[in-house]
Parts: structure tokens; sequence; C-alpha cells
């Protein structure tokens, strides 16, 4: 994330700093006029501008969200183009008019206080806008060339932030800024970010098909893009481990030619050079030296770095082509260690991707979803064993390439996949658990009715808390169970009448009741209709969908919503009761892990154990279920560190037991 940052800060300081100049220019020019009361018309402008600004970056969000995908590549690439475009204007614009540039504002400034509030404001929206809407762009550009967004916008709220407050100084008169170098210096700096921008456009225009050489690279250097100094030099100039000649040629070029002219460019008038200085200036360096040694010395820094941590350069793999007519094409007999395997589908269908033993069709790793003309990064450790690749096209059937054996190193570590038919037994006694606890369940509220029913409150506390911890101990069809679990269990966030809104159901709605003093003949009601809920679930499980593998899901969601509902009190609504259905929570992963533990033990026989020794641990904190309140602040924290310990140990079995087309 922090690598991306460098090139958004650098655009919201620049941008920031041009809208905050032109702001600064018209306060000051409005309050030495004696005109202090049209300052709203200024700031009319400038939200009006800031609001355009975000509306246009939601825009190119959502219109980029909803197209397919090598449209999404051309209008990436397009707009990349267009953002480059935008940056070059600008950076010339300020390096030439950077010292008149207060001058020629005021003038604007005086020229709209003669002609009324209207012009005044269209003033400060289209000065502001103009830097608000450059901004968007480069902000989305450069989001997308970082596949994330949350570097970019912290860098640019940064920059802005900065902005402002040198634009303050100035105003204030508390600091001085040289304008003409600061716009030169951050030019520089800009052209070569602009560059990475314009490869990164050509490569997405290269895989929307609008331009061609897609498949000729220039160089495909041996860096796994995951190491720090790979994803440092992408996320800051944009150069890729692998990338086309366009995209080289269009680096190069744009980068060379925009810098020499940038650097020798005129700027604004200065006072006659004395005969020591035409000396000093004879023998400056040629003009051209400058941007070829702005664009050289990041790649000798780069390659120097990458050629201190060369021991990479043996765990990346060859590239691998996969589609149903090429399975495996160009793989080779991989070395022994951990090896980055750049995966493109070649094909005209989505694929799921697997590195297999094709003797036992053990997975070494996985590539899900890897879409026609993609490319993506499969890592896997390589020892002793044979090795294939097998493609499972959207719709096709899958095909395996021929394999290889490696001899060296370790046994290489490989999960089995678990076919669909291997659950249906535990899924089934599963089932089986849940229909006898909802007969239980059914019989439990009927009597927690007929106690509120008589007025016998005492007594429906007592049947409310063994209701509820049997529904709690059902924990793993909770995804089955679809709205009748908001009806029976709900809580009351999102509800906007809260307590009192009249979809608070169920038992936290009786316990609500029940433990703020509410009258029985009231709680009644809601008692009727929880039985009438229950029975009406009873009645429809037989017939619900029961994912199969939810099971091994359900192993770590249990204990995770635990941990982060129960153990925090937001479900307590006066009982105290929180800590006695965590144990009921932990109770129903027990069941869930007795029935799937052969199933785990086959594929990985360290991992039950140490889930047993994490769930003892818990159960035993969990032995005296007295209301979470009078723990203390050790017995919470050591609570809470023991259930997620558990939560790592049970963490491999979802993984473990996923449902693959592998097999």
């Amino acid at each position: 994330m922090w690598d991306n940052v460098f090139p958004s800060f650098l655009i919201g300081l620049r941008e920031g700093l041009e809208a905050g100049l032109v702001v600064s220019v018209l306060v000051a020019t409005l309050v030495r006029s004696d005109q202090r009361a049209r300052l709203p018309h200024v700031w009319t402008g400038v939200l009006a501008a800031i609001g355009l600004s975000l509306a246009f970056g939601a825009v190119l969000t959502f219109t980029s969200a909803n197209l397919p995908g090598k449209a999404q590549e051309a209008f990436g690439g397009i707009l990349s183009l267009i953002a480059v475009v935008f940056v070059t204007a600008m950076v010339f614009w300020m390096r030439r008019s950077a010292r008149s540039f207060s001058g020629q504002l005021k003038e604007k400034v005086t020229a709209a206080l003669q002609m009324g509030a209207g012009v005044l404001i269209v003033t400060s929206f289209l000065a502001v806008g103009r830097e608000g809407l450059e901004t968007a762009l480069f902000l989305w550009t450069t989001a997308q060339a970082a596949g994330e967004s949350v570097g970019p916008l912290i860098g640019a709220a940064v920059g802005l932030v900065l902005a402002a407050a040198l634009c303050w100084g100035l105003y204030r008169k508390v600091l001085k800024l040289n304008l003409t170098r600061f716009f030169t210096i951050t030019g520089t700096v800009l052209i070569v970010v602009a560059a990475g921008v314009l490869a990164y456009g050509f490569r997405d225009l290269q895989e929307s098909g609008l331009l061609p050489g897609g498949e000729s690279f220039a160089f495909n250097l041996p860096i796994d893009p995951g190491t720090w100094y790979a994803t440092l030099v992408q996320g800051t100039l944009n150069l890729q481990p692998k990338m086309t000649w366009l995209q080289v040629i269009a680096y190069v070029a744009y980068a060379v030619i925009t810098m020499t002219i940038f650097l020798r460019q005129p700027g604004p008038a200065a006072p006659a050079a004395s005969p020591a200085s035409e000396e000093k200036k004879a023998r400056r360096v040629p003009a051209w030296s400058v941007p070829v040694a702005v664009v050289a010395v990041p790649a000798v820094i780069a390659v120097g770095v990458i050629a201190v941590s060369g021991k990479k350069q043996e765990n990346v793999a060859a590239a691998v082509q996969v589609s149903a007519q090429n399975c495996g094409k160009g793989f080779t007999t991989p070395k022994p260690g951990r090896q980055v395997f750049q995966v493109r589908n070649t094909g005209d269908r989505t694929a799921e991707v697997y590195l297999i033993d094709p003797a036992t069709n053990a997975v070494y790793g996985e590539v899900e979803g890897i879409a026609p003309g993609t490319t993506r990064s499969l890592v896997a450790t390589i020892g002793n064993g044979s090795y294939a690749w097998r493609c499972v096209p959207n719709g096709g059937a899958s095909v395996t390439s021929a394999a290889v054996r490696v001899s060296g190193g370790s046994t290489g570590t490989a999960v089995i996949p678990v076919p669909e038919k291997e659950l249906e037994q535990p899924l089934a006694a599963y089932k089986a658990y849940v229909d006898k606890g909802l007969a239980e369940l059914e019989g439990d509220t009927s009597r927690l009715h007929s106690d509120l029913a008589d007025g016998d409150v005492k007594k429906a506390k007592k049947d409310w808390l063994t209701a509820h911890l049997r529904y709690a101990s059902l924990g793993a069809a909770y995804g089955t169970f679809a709205d009748f679990d908001g009806k029976i269990n709900g809580r009351t966030a999102g509800l906007p009448g809260g307590v009192d809104d009249k979809d608070f159901t169920g038992f936290h709605r009786l316990e609500y009741g029940l433990w703020h003093d509410e009258s029985a003949s009231s709680l009644a009601k809601v008692a009727k209709q929880l039985s009438d809920d229950v029975t009406a679930l009873r009645k429809d499980f037989p017939k619900q969908d029961f994912d199969a593998g939810d099971l091994a899901l359900r192993t770590h969601e249990i204990l995770e919503n635990t941990l982060h509902q129960d153990l925090t009190g937001s479900t307590d609504y006066g009982s105290g009761s929180t800590l006695a259905t965590a144990k009921a929570n932990l109770d129903g992963t027990q069941v869930l892990l007795d029935l799937l533990r052969p199933l785990v033990d086959a594929r990985n026989p360290k991992v039950t154990p140490a889930v047993d020794t994490w769930m003892k641990r818990t159960a035993e904190l969990l032995r005296d279920p007295k209301p979470l309140g009078e723990l203390t602040q050790p017995e919470r924290q050591r609570l809470n560190g023991t259930v997620s310990q558990l939560l790592e140990e049970l963490a491999p079995i979802p993984d473990l037991l996923e449902i693959r087309k592998a097999g």
C-alpha cells in the first residue's frame, strides 16, 4: 500500500497548491478591497468545484466497474492517456506562469468584482474545478495501475493537507516559497511518474485488443513481483518486471523528449548575467543529460538493489500458459524451493487452475477464476514429487498437462481435494443433529410461552436461557435458516427503532423485556411469535439447501462471531449470559469437529491435536458462565487471547476441506 502513496502525494500537493493559491489570491483581493461580504461567493464556487471533482471520480469508478473485461481495459487505457496529457499541460503551464500567476489572477478577480456575484462564483469554481478534475482523473488512473485505492487516497490526502498548510502560511506571510523552483522540481518528478502512467495505459490498450504487440515483451525479469523492491519500483515509477516493447518505447520516448523540452523551456525573465555567470553557463553540462539522468538513475538503482537481492532469481519459474487446448504450455521441470509461477489464461473462458500431483490429485497451489487474457501469480513450494497442471474451464471438462518429476529438497506440501461425495455422510449426520435440536427447541419455546402466559417471570428467565443456549449450539446451520434466524435470534443492529422497533423479535427481544421488568402479559405475545417461528423453521428445515462446503467454514466462523460479538458484550440485552452463549457455541463447534475429524486427519494429522488442546483450554475458561462484566481485565484478556489462538488453530480446516474442481 505505502509504495503507491508518493505519486498521489505529489499530485495532491501540486494541484492542491495551485487551487489553494487561487483561493488565497481571491480571498486576499476581496479583503484588501474591503469586500468581505462577498467571501461566501468564493466558498460557494470552491465547494461546487469539490463536489464536481468527487462526482467525476465516482462516475469513473462506477463506469469502469460496470464494463466487461476488455472494455474495462480499453476504458482505463484511454483515461490513462488523457491523464498524461493533462499532467503534461499542467507542468508546462505552471513552469511558465508561476512568477506572474498572482498578478494574472488579481486582474481576473478585479474584473469579476465589477460584474457581480455570479461571475465571482464562476471564477472560483472554474479555477478550483480544473485542478479538482485533473486530480480526480490522475488519482483514478494511479489507483488502477496500483490495483488498490487506499495508498493513492492516503497520498493525495496528505498532499492536499500539506498544500493547504502552505497556502495558509503564504497568505499569512509566515513563510516564503519560490514557486518557480517548486513547480520546476515537482514537474520534473511528475514527468517520470506520467511516463509510467503512459506505459500502463498502453498495456491496458494492448490487453483490450486495441493495440498490437501484447505478447511481444522487451524484457521479463526473473523477479518476484511481491518483493519489497519490485513493489516499490512499481508503485512509484510504474515500471513492471515484465514490459512489452511498446510500453518501453512509450516510457523512454515520453520521459526523454518531455523532460528535455521542459528543462530547456525559458522561465520568467531574469536579471542580466554577469561575466562570471556567463563563464559558468559555458561550462554547464548538455541539456539532454538531465532528462537522461532522471530516467536512468532510478533504473540503475533498481537494478543494483535487485542484484544485491539476486537470490530471488532462482525462485521465479517460467511463465505457464493455460487453456482447454494448451494446459500447462511452457511448463518445464521446476527447481526445488519456493516458486512463483506466472499463469496466463490464453483460452476464451474463465478457468480454475491447479498445480497438482497427478498420482493423488493433491493440490500444491491454485488460481481461482482467472479470466481470459489475464496473468496471475501462483506460489508453491516445490520438493520431491510429481507435478502437473490441471485446467478446469467454466462449463468445460478438466484438462491435465504432462507430468514432470522433481528430485531434491523436502517433500512438497499438497492438499488432497475433498470430493463433495466425501462430505455427504458428515452433512447427513449434522442435519440429523440439527433436526433433533430443533425438535427439542420447539418444546423449550413452547414452555417459555406457557411461563409468561401464566405470569411466572422467574421460571420464564430460566427457560429462556435453556432455549437460547440450545439454539446457539446449532450455530453451524445459521446460514441455511435464512429469514428465520433474524426472527428467532435477531439483534437491534440496523433497526431504526432500537429495542422498541417492531421488527425486533425473538430471543433477544424477550431477553430485553424479561430483564427490564416488562409485564409478563406483553411478553407472552413475543414468546408466542418465537414459538411459532421455531415451529415453522423445524417444518421448513428438511427442505432447506445446506451447502456441504459450509460445514468446514463454520468450524471457524462460529467462534469468530463469538469473539467479536458475545465476548464484547454486544449481544447482551440484560441477562448477562454471553459467556454461557459462548460455551454453547463452543459445544456446537465441537460437534462439527467430531464429524469432520477423519477428513481433516487424512489431509493434515497435525491440525486436530492442536485444535483439541485449545478447545479444552477455552472450555476451562468458560466453565463458570458468570456475567461478562464480572470478569477482571486480566481474565478477559486471557479469554480473548485463548479464543484467538483457537481460531488460529481452526483456520487451516476450511482450506483443507475446500471442495475443489481439481479432483
